[in-house]
């Protein structure tokens, strides 16, 4: 500061200081969260609220997977949440002590299925017979639940590994026999011909699919969750409202037509505020019975040791805090 006198000296280290105070207070910018997905009917609500623009400005990514296991993803770190059945939560709980279900999305209600070759007169029918279906657990467990009801299993018949966006055309070109499949590939596929063997609604509550992360996002992506459930609840609101609309906007991004994206809601339970309130409150029983079979699948799988306990996994506290 050479050649200043005294009081212009303090007057310009007022302001530096004052500057660097203002700096400060500034509000770091919110960091990214990022949601891992892939195409299903009960997920689009998370899609809608963001063409809808609910969220805002907010850093939500929606990260799709449409062959890959969104899990895989959220274990390797590059995205936080992760839209998933339950048979992809259950196992990431020994590993990862601090994942909760902060969201309970939808629940199957014949959307998930087991369909067939019209020659194939029933589930005994499968008996030695080529089933494809893709490498998640899911489709495992359904058709593990179906072929118990005609006192078969996974060793009765012939695993034919076929990716979701495969599925149609395998069942086309004679590959399979039958597919374990669900919506939007169960409608595209009994267009092509098929025949319905076995659906999710003859297991109700069994399968489920949930939004799930760490518990440290409470502390990390505070305004961004609150934003992102309150989305996602407004968007349920919006669906009611304005169905036509809202199958318009969604079904683009299934690959289906309106009508055919109305009708494979028919086979879903998308789960309201107040019925996520006691489900993940434990208020409700209903989903703690209904995946007790699933835990006990995934152990006699191989996938988990133990049963899972899915008391201390279930979260309410965004949904908790939610306005109608």
């Amino acid at each position: 500061m050479r050649g200043f006198t005294l009081p212009v000296k303090l007057l310009i280290v007022a302001i530096a200081l004052s500057s660097f105070i203002l700096i400060s207070c500034v509000p770091a910018p919110l960091k990214p969260l990022r949601i891992g997905t892939n195409v299903w009917p009960g997920y689009e609500p998370l899609f809608l609220a963001r063409e809808l623009g609910y969220y805002g400005k907010t850093p939500i990514q929606l990260v799709e997977y449409p062959n890959f296991d969104p899990n895989r993803a959220y274990r390797n770190g590059e995205v936080e949440m992760s839209a998933t059945p339950m048979t992809g939560f259950l196992p990431l709980a020994p590993t990862h002590p601090d994942v909760r279900a902060w969201l309970i999305m939808d629940i199957s209600n014949g959307a998930d299925a087991i369909v067939a070759k019209p020659a194939i007169a029933n589930l005994q029918s499968l008996k030695g017979r080529r089933v494809g279906f893709d490498r998640s657990m899911l489709a495992p467990f359904v058709l593990s639940r179906g072929l118990e009801q005609v006192g078969l299993s996974l060793k009765d018949v012939k695993i034919v590994p076929v990716e979701l966006s495969e599925q149609e055309e395998a069942f086309k070109q004679g590959r399979v026999d039958a597919i374990v499949t669900f919506e939007p590939y169960r409608s595209n596929i009994l267009n092509a011909g098929a025949k319905l063997l076995f659906d999710s609604s003859q297991i109700p509550g069994e399968v489920v699919d949930v939004l799930i992360g760490s518990e440290s996002l409470l502390t990390t992506h505070a305004t961004q969750l609150q934003v992102l459930i309150q989305g996602w609840f407004r968007a349920l609101d919006y669906i009611e409202k304005n169905p036509e609309d809202a199958a318009r906007r969604m079904a683009r991004r299934q690959g289906i037509t309106p009508e055919q994206f109305l009708s494979s809601l028919k086979g879903l339970q998308l789960v309201t505020l107040e019925e996520n309130q006691k489900l993940l409150g434990k208020t409700n029983s209903v989903l703690l019975k209904g995946t007790q079979r699933l835990s006990q699948f995934l152990v006699e799988n191989n996938i988990l040791k133990q049963d899972v306990d899915l008391n201390p996994l279930l979260d309410d506290r965004l949904v908790r805090d939610v306005k109608p």
